[in-house]
């Protein structure tokens, strides 16, 4: 028989050990832990791999398939015989971290980003201008012969850009 109006009967629950309680919240902070984003850690890898890039190879490009100006940079060194190390960021999963990373180097979100020699050179309308003007043959160690009108390389290693991705 139910009594009306009584309170319900109250049970006990067995005592939790303190250990327990422990356990529990640091299963949670582990928890918590692995499922954060890992933002700060992707921007580390992202800006290693840019200062890998810009200071293991003669000439970086970070570029984007199908970016016209992109093109256009890479053609300037195709016609100088120059071949580049070419980052397409839009291949990459990680392109967006390494244009933000870019942002903060050079100030630009923008592609393409060249540098010579471990030197920004700019976009690609900045390396046209850098050749029109002789700057980007002083920053590959290229000097015009005059009396034949040939380019010669002053460069004493002409080995292959090698880097390794991150």
């Amino acid at each position: 028989m139910t009594r009306v109006g009584a309170p319900p009967i109250l049970t006990r629950s067995p005592r939790r050990s303190p250990i327990a309680g422990v356990l529990a919240a640091a299963f949670l902070l582990i928890l918590l832990l692995g499922s954060a984003p890992r933002g700060a850690e992707g921007v580390k890898s992202a800006s290693a791999f840019v200062q890998n890039v810009v200071y293991s190879n003669r000439i970086a490009i970070f570029s984007k398939t199908y970016c016209g100006y992109s093109l256009k940079a890479k053609q300037i060194f195709e016609k100088l015989e120059e071949k580049p190390y070419v980052v397409e960021l839009d291949e990459r999963d990680d392109g967006r971290q390494i244009q933000r990373v870019l942002l903060d180097l050079v100030g630009s979100y923008t592609v393409p980003q060249v540098f010579v020699n471990g030197q920004h050179v700019g976009g690609s309308d900045d390396t046209a201008k850098a050749l029109e003007d002789g700057r980007l043959k002083k920053l590959l160690g290229k000097t015009e012969d005059k009396t034949e009108g040939k380019t010669e390389d002053k460069t004493e290693d002409k080995t292959e850009d090698k880097t390794e991705d991150s």
